[in-house]
This record gives C-alpha cells, structure tokens and sequence, in this order.
C-alpha cells in the first residue's frame, strides 16, 4: 500500500528551497563584496604615500618583466606586513566568532575573557624574567594563551560549561592578568619596557616573511578543524537538548570549538600582540550582514582583517608623526562599539 504526502508537502518544501537558495546567494554575495573590500585596503596600505607606481613594478618583477624597483620597499617592508595583517586579522575574526557562537554570548571574544591576556602575559615575562627574544617569545605566548584558556575552563566548569559563567570568569581572570603584566612592566628594565609595551597593545610592525609563512601554514592546518567546528556550530546554536537529540556529543563538541579559537586568537596574538577587539566586532559586524547565515566564520574572518587593515590606514593617515600601533586604533573603535553595545542592551532592558 502506497502513502500519498499531503498537498501542502510539495509547496512547503519548495518554499524551503527557496529560502535556502537565497541565503546561499547573498552569503556568496556578501563574502564576495568582503574579500574585495580587504583587496581594495590591502592595495591602499601598499600603494600610500605614492607608492603605487613602485607595487606595479613589484609586480612584475615577480614575471621578469619588471626592473624591481620596488623590491626592497613592497616586497620587504609593506607586503609582509600587509599579508600578516590579514591572516591575524582572519585568524581573530574567526575566533570571536566561535567563542561567541558557542557560549552565546556577544561579550564573549578571547580578549575580554583573557586568552589574549595570557598571551601577552607569558610573553612579558618570557622577555623580562627569561631574557628571551624573538620566536621563543611567541613560543611562550602560545603556552600563556593555553594556560589561560584551560584554567577559565576548569573554574567555569560545573557539569558543563555556560556562556554566562564561561564570560563571567573570564573576565575575572583578565583582570588578574592585566595586573600582572603591569607588574611586570615596573619590573622592566629600560631597554625591555618597550618590547614588553608591544605585548600590551598590540602591533603588526615589521614582519619577516618567515613569520607569515609560519603563521600562515598554522591557520592551513586548522582550517579542516574549523570547516567541522562550523558544522556542529549550526546544530549547538539549537540548543543543548536538540543538538544532543540529533547526535552531537555537546560538551565534547564545545571543547573542540573552543580549542580551536584559542589556538587561532593565541597564534594571532604570538605574532601581533593583543590587538584589541577585533575577535570582539568582527563577528557581529557579519551577523548584520548575514542574520540567517549561522556562525559566519568566513565573513567574521574577511571583516577581522578589514578592520586590521583599516586601522592601519587610519594609523598611517591620521597620526603618521606618532606611528601608533595598530592595537591603539582597533582598541578606540572596539571600545566606542562596546559602548553602543551596552546603551542598545539597556534600551531593550537587556544585559549584554
């Protein structure tokens, strides 16, 4: 014996393809737009001050048809910087996105919760009580974000980890840390204060390209995990009870997202420092572009290095006599958001 569906099946499920199709459309729509307004930056910060001449030679020098005037210039100087602006800038959009996605929570970003914080603490102290200096610092930031992180996990734990207690020790941890790289910073001898300051705010600087290659051959390994993590992302953001109803391991799946955005926000901040905020805006600034698309980590990405790189615009056009670092900037932008934040939650007579 044959079942007939209900009439109504066929135009529902037509319906529901529909509305599929047009959010595919203008997700691909938007990462489009996305990843040519950070071109279109990127070809800004290399081209500024007149340089664009000196790039197109670059450029072709790279095919033996130019006489690489610009070799020195671009490809020593301003596009290993550029290209590490943008693989941090990805790396820490993608993170805030998981960490907020997963704990619900818009406040919820690795430097509010003191993951950067670690970082940037166990890079302090590598430099001022261990004398150590380039790689090995970064090294030791890495370990300082991990030691952060597993220690927020272990105090917020109680029978699960929730958004809501996850933020709340978080920021108590952060704070605590902050204390202690101001410690650590009276501590400083002259000659160190200036490198422990970097660990403070944040700053692309002057990479070397070996320190791209690195950073980009770490976000490549961890794109596979971050293509699952996205995954499981859509079925926890309904709820623990559903996600555990159609299979998914929730707990075991939260700490895989988890540690995926605290190795991306801990490789970002060994190579740039704690540059504030970006992990914290990038994500809701995707979510408004995209409402129904999910945890967005590819357009949190693409907006985390546009920001990064629009703050280097900013800091080279607006205060180029004080070459301030880029963390200064991104940390007033993040700062006035978290504010209208705040005032857009109250006026709703919500809590952030």
């Amino acid at each position: 014996m044959t079942t007939t569906a209900p009439p109504t099946t066929a135009p529902a499920l037509a319906a529901l393809h529909g509305v599929r199709r047009r959010r595919r459309r203008r997700t691909t729509v938007v990462t489009g737009v996305l990843a040519v307004v950070v071109l279109v930056l990127a070809w800004s910060v290399l081209a500024r001050g007149g340089h664009a001449g000196e790039v197109l030679d670059y450029a072709a020098g790279l095919i033996g048809r130019g006489s690489g005037e610009g070799a020195f210039t671009i490809g020593r100087i301003r596009l290993p910087r550029v290209a590490l602006a943008v693989l941090v800038g990805i790396a820490l959009g993608v993170a805030g996105g998981i960490f907020q996605t997963v704990l619900g929570n818009p406040l919820a970003s690795p430097d509010i919760l003191g993951v950067s914080g670690g970082a940037s603490a166990a890079a302090a102290f590598s430099i001022v009580a261990l004398g150590l200096s380039g790689l090995l610092v970064g090294v030791a930031a890495l370990a300082g974000a991990a030691v952060a992180a597993t220690l927020i996990y272990l105090l917020a734990w109680r029978d699960g980890v929730t958004g809501y207690r996850f933020v709340l020790v978080g920021v108590g941890v952060a704070f605590a840390i902050n204390g202690l790289v101001g410690y650590l910073l009276t501590r400083s001898e002259v000659n160190d204060v200036r490198s422990v300051l970097v660990w403070m705010v944040g700053s692309i600087g002057t990479p070397r390209w070996r320190d791209v290659g690195i950073l980009a051959v770490a976000v490549l390994v961890l794109a596979p995990l971050i293509a699952v993590v996205s995954r499981r992302l859509r079925v926890l953001a309904l709820g623990d009870e559903t996600a555990g109803g159609l299979g998914v391991r929730v707990e075991r799946a939260r700490l895989l997202a988890l540690a995926v955005a605290v190795a991306l926000a801990a490789l970002a901040t060994a190579f740039a420092g704690p540059v504030a905020f970006v992990a914290f805006v990038s994500a809701p600034i995707a979510r408004r572009l995209l409402p129904t698309a999910g945890a967005v980590l590819l357009p949190a990405g693409l907006v985390g290095a546009a920001v990064i790189l629009g703050a280097e615009l900013a800091a080279q056009y607006l205060v180029p006599s004080l070459e301030a670092p880029v963390g200064i900037i991104t940390g007033a932008v993040g700062a006035c958001y978290l504010l209208w934040l705040l005032v857009a939650a109250d006026r709703r007579g919500e809590t952030a």
